[in-house]
């Protein structure tokens, strides 16, 4: 169904979003905050002369690698006492042997050269935790300014059935502690994220915003004419209005992004534009301006309900105040920086945040490149893009209205029986 409508421009369908979710895995992750995994993502990486490593990228704090210790900036050596995992090409044997082990393996050891030149070998076992959006965040002092930065990495949501989650709890110990700082800047890395939960989208957008935002537009949606004709009786919002403001003060909003930063991070900042100074740093985002609304598809064998997927088809585009949006081909930045997988989080030899940093200090950003950078520093390691999947959901599920849904149709289900 997809295939079906052709973009005449590219020769190609304009739907490259939608799928069906057969396990239950995207609602579980986004909806609930739960995954089971090893918790973390790899990439390999290249130096000024081209020789490959294989890094990790993240590991989350509350996973089977997190609670290993292992975080950003190690190097993995060999994978399950076999050293033979130089990169081979993106199907190659060699990147299969490692997708397999870091990915779709129940479990895996892995040897890994930390930072400080020494070595760890761990067994990581595939578990189910409560995922930790929130890799890293502290406080710099900038030109004699307090800078605020976190690493948000995938908006789980703020609520599930059981009422406010981690992700919550994460959100507020953070703005907390920025607004005790009296920070006057914020950066909100949302390099690896690929979006979840509108409602996590709309939190941290009101813990951003100043004050003044209180009762005005945060964003709009756009329907089609088949929704658009069934809006009110379906119960559609038309636009989210801000709830109010955060207690931040703030001269500036950073983000950071890449070609990995989708849908519900876009959505974040693209909806802050029109009440702050927004700089984009990094490279284009993925370019996802559309949502979901999820819809559950059942059979019922012998009148017995029996959920065979998720559906997860584009239902919606979203636009802020300014009707700014359509954003398909990703939002340009500000300011061009690289990925130097294996400086930790927060170093500030992070080339996005060294070009945050000049910017908050002289008002212009730093114009020295990648390969400038790697010749001057031979230790630094640029990730190789498309050598290995992502971890998370990439995508944005509106799941208020999921519900509003939901309980319409099984109302007129109950009618018809």
């Amino acid at each position: 169904m997809k295939t079906y409508a052709i973009n005449s421009a590219t020769g190609k369908p304009f739907d490259k979003y939608s799928f069906l979710d057969k396990t239950g895995a995207v609602a579980g992750e986004i909806q609930q905050g739960v995954a089971g995994d090893l918790g973390m993502e790899v990439t390999y990486a290249r130096d000024a002369n081209n020789n490959a490593y294989l890094y990790v990228l993240y590991a989350d704090k509350n996973s089977p690698a997190g609670q290993a210790g292992v975080t950003r900036g190690w190097e993995i050596t060999a994978i399950n006492g076999d050293n033979n995992i130089s990169y081979d090409g993106s199907n190659g044997p060699n990147v299969k042997k490692v997708i397999n082990a870091v990915y779709n393996d129940a479990s895996s050891t892995f040897t890994f050269l930390k930072p400080d030149k020494s070595s760890q070998t761990s067994t990581l076992t595939k578990t189910v935790y409560d995922i930790n959006p929130i890799l890293f965040d502290t406080i710099y002092s900038v030109a004699g300014k307090n800078v605020g930065y976190f690493v948000f990495n995938t908006f789980s949501n703020v609520f599930n059935t059981n009422g406010p989650t981690l992700t919550k709890s994460e959100l507020d110990r953070v703005f907390n502690k920025f607004s005790a700082a009296g920070i006057s800047d914020i950066i909100v890395d949302l390099r690896y994220n690929g979006g979840g939960s509108v409602a996590t989208a709309e939190y941290i957008d009101s813990l951003i915003a100043p004050a003044s935002v209180t009762g005005k537009v945060m964003y709009s949606y756009l329907y089609n004419d088949k929704l658009s004709a069934v809006a009110s009786q379906v119960g559609l919002d038309k636009q989210v209005l801000f709830n109010g403001g955060g207690s931040l003060n703030l001269n500036h909003a950073f983000f950071i992004g890449t070609g990995n930063t989708a849908s519900a991070s876009e959505l974040t900042l693209n909806n802050l534009k029109p009440y702050l100074d927004i700089k984009l740093v990094g490279d284009t985002t993925y370019g996802k301006p559309v949502g979901f609304f999820s819809f559950s598809i059942s059979d019922f064998p012998n009148g017995v309900e029996k959920q065979l997927a998720d559906l997860y088809a584009i239902n919606f585009e979203t636009r802020n105040a300014n009707n700014q949006g359509g954003y398909f081909n990703g939002i340009v930045p500000d300011q061009l920086a690289s990925d130097f997988v294996n400086v930790p989080w927060g170093n500030p030899n992070d080339d996005n945040l060294a070009k945050i940093f000049k910017y908050i200090s002289t008002g212009t950003f730093t114009r020295l490149s990648a390969q400038e950078r790697m010749i001057s520093d031979k230790s630094l390691r640029l990730s190789i893009p498309s050598t290995m999947r992502s971890l998370r959901f990439n995508g944005m599920v509106d799941y208020k209205v999921s519900g509003k849904i939901k309980a319409l149709i099984d109302k007129n289900l109950r009618k018809s029986q």
